[in-house]
């Protein structure tokens, strides 16, 4: 009985241990080849654009943070609306996890075609997920 006591107590253990783990930003699949012809791209959060009284004040400098990066890359435009958009991309910034997911503008159904989750992904300055959406354009357009 205390053998079985023992080995669970170090499953708990091994199981709390890759819980707790920061996991890796990466982005869970490869990014969609369909979207290599856009040139307008909309930014906002899951609970409203950076103009929402309402948005979390994270969201909102996450929104802007994320502008910054793309405008700074120049390989897209960034648009004030969705139906001036050929990629929507949304953010969402929480003390436990960031998200950027991108959406094609012109399909409904809110299927994300990419997507890249992890801590601290969203801050000013320094935008490793804006980094990871800029690299994967670039991997789907010609050479």
């Amino acid at each position: 009985m205390r053998k079985l006591g023992t080995l669970f107590s170090a499953m708990l253990i091994l199981a709390a241990m890759a819980w707790a783990a920061p996991k890796p930003s990466t982005p869970d699949r490869p990014f969609p080849a369909v979207l290599k012809n856009a040139r307008f791209v909309y930014v906002a959060s899951y609970d409203g654009d950076q103009f929402d009284p309402n948005l979390f004040p994270q969201d909102r400098a996450a929104i802007g943070a994320v502008e910054d990066s793309i405008r700074k890359w120049g390989k897209l435009m960034v648009v004030t609306g969705p139906a001036d958009a050929d990629i929507i991309v949304l953010v969402q910034s929480r003390p436990s996890e960031d998200v950027l997911a991108v959406y094609d503008a012109h399909m409904r159904g809110g299927q994300y075609l990419w997507r890249t989750m992890g801590r601290d992904g969203l801050q000013t300055g320094e935008t490793p997920m804006a980094t990871q959406f800029e690299k994967g354009f670039e991997s789907v357009q010609a050479k």
